[in-house]
Order: C-alpha cells, then sequence, then structure tokens
C-alpha cells in the first residue's frame, strides 16, 4: 500500500487540509478512505481533500507522510493526476456557462416579439438554468470516481471536436442533431448507480421529467433527447441515426485516448466499482471490452472512426490481456 499525506496547509473552511493520494491505484486510495471513515465526499478526481485535525491519526493509519512537491510529484508520476487545465474546466461554473450556452434558441422556441415574449424567454432561461444545476449536482455526487463531471466535461470536448471535424470534412452536422447530441450528453449518466441498462433508463427518465415543464424545449424534442441517452446503454445506434452515434462516439472517445489517459480511465472505473470483489469485477470488465471489440465499429461516425478506433482497438486489447492475466 502507497498512501501518502502531505502537510495540512491549504486553507478552506475556517482549518488547513492536507490531500491524501495514491502513487498506485485509486482503488487502494478508496479502500483506504473508507476504511479511516474518510467520507466519499470528500474525494475530488484524483485525491480526498481532509482536514488538519485527521492528519496525524491518517499517519496512524498507515498514510505516509510526505512533503507537498514530493505528493504531486508521485502523483503526477503515477499516472493518476488530473491535470490543472482539466480540472478547471470540469468546475462548476464553466460546465453551467456551457449548459446556460445550449439554452435552446433554436430547437423548440418560437422567436418572438414584444415585451411579452422576452420575459416569458427570460423566465425560460432561468428555468434552463435550474435544470443545469440539478444535473451538475447528481454528476458530482460522492460515489462517482469516473462518471464523474469531468467524464462529462470530456464527452463534451469530444462531441465538439467531432462537430468540428464534420465541418471541416465539408459535411457539418445540422444544429438541431448537434443540440439534441449535446443536451443527451448531459443526461446520459446523469443518474449513475452502476447498473446497465437501468441507469440509462432511469436517466431517459430523468429527461423526460426535466425537460418536459420547459417551454422552450418541444415534446419532440424531449422524446428525442431521452431516446439519445438510452442509446448509451448498447452504443449501438441504426446506421443513419447521425445523433445517437455522435453520442455514442463522444461517450466512448475516451477508448481512444493515449495509453496513459486510458490508464487513468481504468483505474477511475475499477475505484467507482470498489464494492466488487476483483475477480468478478475482471470478468464482468472483461465480457463488457469483449462485446465492444465483437460488435464491430467502436466509432459509428466517420470522425470518430478517423480519430480514434485505432488508439481505441489497441488500448481495449491490452486491457483485455491485463485482465487474462493473474490478479
Amino acid at each position: 500500500m502507497t498512501v501518502l499525506i502531505d502537510p495540512p496547509v491549504w486553507p478552506a473552511h475556517g482549518t488547513h487540509f492536507s490531500h491524501l493520494v495514491s502513487d498506485v491505484s485509486l482503488l487502494e486510495l478508496r479502500a483506504f478512505a473508507r476504511a479511516a471513515g474518510v467520507p466519499d465526499r470528500a474525494f475530488d478526481l484524483d485525491h480526498y481533500d481532509v482536514a488538519a485535525a485527521r492528519h496525524d491519526e491518517l499517519v496512524a493509519a498507515g498514510a505516509v507522510p510526505v512533503a507537498g512537491m514530493e505528493l504531486a510529484r508521485r502523483l503526477v508520476a503515477s499516472g493518476l493526476r488530473i491535470s490543472g487545465a482539466e480540472r478547471a474546466g470540469s468546475k462548476r461554473a464553466p460546465m453551467l456557462a456551457r449548459w446556460d450556452a445550449s439554452c435552446p434558441t433554436t430547437p423548440g422556441r418560437t422567436a418572438g416579439e414584444g415585451a411579452g415574449e422576452a420575459a416569458r424567454e427570460a423566465a425560460g432561461e432561468v428555468a434552463w438554468h435550474a435544470v443545469g444545476e440539478a444535473l451538475d449536482e447528481r454528476w458530482r455526487e460522492p460515489h462517482r470516481t469516473y462518471h464523474t463531471a469531468f467524464h462529462l466535461f470530456t464527452a463534451l470536448e469530444a462531441l465538439d471536436t467531432l462537430l468540428s471535424d464534420a465541418a471541416a470534412s465539408g459535411a457539418p452536422v445540422p444544429g438541431d442533431v448537434a443540440w439534441h447530441a449535446r443536451v443527451a450528453l448531459w443526461f446520459h449518466d446523469a443518474v449513475h448507480d452502476g447498473s446497465t441498462p437501468a441507469d440509462e433508463e432511469a436517466s431517459a427518465a430523468l429527461a423526460r421529467e426535466l425537460l418536459a415543464p420547459l417551454t422552450g424545449v418541444a415534446p419532440r424534442s424531449a422524446a428525442e433527447i431521452a431516446r439519445l441517452v438510452l442509446v448509451t446503454a448498447a452504443h449501438d445506434p441504426d446506421p443513419g441515426d447521425l445523433a445517437g452515434s455522435l453520442v455514442s462516439d463522444a461517450d466512448l472517445a475516451v477508448l481512444g485516448g493515449t495509453p496513459a489517459a486510458y490508464a487513468r480511465y481504468t483505474h477511475q472505473v475499477r475505484a467507482e466499482y470498489a464494492h466488487v470483489p476483483d475477480p468478478l469485477f475482471r470478468r464482468g470488465r472483461a465480457q463488457v471490452l469483449g462485446g465492444l471489440l465483437a460488435a464491430g465499429d467502436l466509432f459509428r461516425t466517420p470522425w470518430g472512426k478517423a480519430r480514434w478506433h485505432d488508439d481505441a482497438t489497441s488500448n481495449l486489447g491490452a486491457e483485455l490481456r491485463d485482465l487474462a492475466g493473474p490478479a
């Protein structure tokens, strides 16, 4: 076990905080934290924030005290660190700004004239923002280590990349299709208890529930967004389903990352299922990865295939070999 803790020098909430990290695995870190009574809500993507009053107790429980610079160096070397730029992009304020920017001024909203219409549109923006706040809270639930606001951020970034590539290829994605895909990504793992397809079904139901009362969202749009959420259960959109293909590709883009980024992703997934015994997790994970490879095309848009297919196939194959080896 290599769990590290630095001195409590970070001021917040009337005290000072230490960082608790592992330079081996997030699963090890989560197991140590839970055994020591550190709540899941103290986890922040790659570390736990722990108050000064607990520092000595955690050292006594086995955490190795190191200087702050040493802790940072070893976290970076482990490959588990979330960079400052990545962390900044997935913070609450920029994420809500992204959500607000997608307020439906085109799909479902009728441009009107006069003060009455302007007031209704302003009220619609307030209601839209409230839905974004509710979704953001869900993505930050403390039991998550992979299906976090960081995953949502990277999926939205991947969608932007796909849309940019489509435009550069001379085949821009229609605005309503892009909008439906973007909003569906916000909902696609809004409910996450670790059960497929129940999570996707519950997330789709949440989309219908939260979008239906919004005057700016047409019923057909709410239904389409719920449908797109369900696509992420099997990642098998029908041929010709451009919106479904965009959502599926953006959600799976992490598979086509660099080997280091992919390894970090696997640690995040394993820690999220810390309650599952290792042999059972390895079998289940191998079945999921084998199913993805057996399905043929991991990515359904031409832009996703060009960007991520080869790296994703290599990453999945390497992980499957690791899963088949000794625990």
